[in-house]
């Protein structure tokens, strides 16, 4: 199983949103490292659901229940897609300015790559983010 982080503008799709569908198509992505994250999921990963723009923060974990899927909204069929569903709602929220604060994050992808809206998490960093949400 591996570890996932993918960013939603509340606005236009929030957590709220993706437990009222029950299952959720994650698609829309425009970038190559991100497209390349979702085609490398696998049914079972686990995904943080994070809001960006509005409240900047971890609010929930997905599961991937559908992998390697052609993005819908792309006529071409060139950009990768997944389905999710939602698991569980944080106790506590990751923001991203406790994510930066916290040195054993330092190399996350979240903060390398700040603009990515897909991005690889590695296990310790699961680890160390979960203890920080309160699970």
């Amino acid at each position: 199983m591996r570890y996932w982080l993918m960013k939603s503008e509340p606005f236009k799709y929030s957590w709220d949103d993706l437990v009222a569908e029950e299952e959720g198509t994650w698609d829309g992505v425009r970038n190559h490292r991100a497209k390349n994250n979702l085609a490398a999921m696998e049914v079972g990963d686990q995904v943080f659901f994070y809001h960006s723009r509005e409240g900047l923060e971890i609010v929930g974990i997905c599961e991937v229940s559908v992998a390697g899927i052609m993005d819908p909204t792309d006529p071409e069929g060139k950009w990768a897609a997944v389905k999710v569903k939602p698991k569980t709602k944080l106790p506590h929220p990751v923001t991203l300015k406790q994510i930066k604060a916290e040195p054993k994050l330092a190399d996350c992808e979240l903060v390398k790559l700040s603009r990515l809206s897909v991005a690889e998490i590695k296990p310790d960093e699961w680890s160390v983010i979960c203890a920080m949400a309160g699970i």
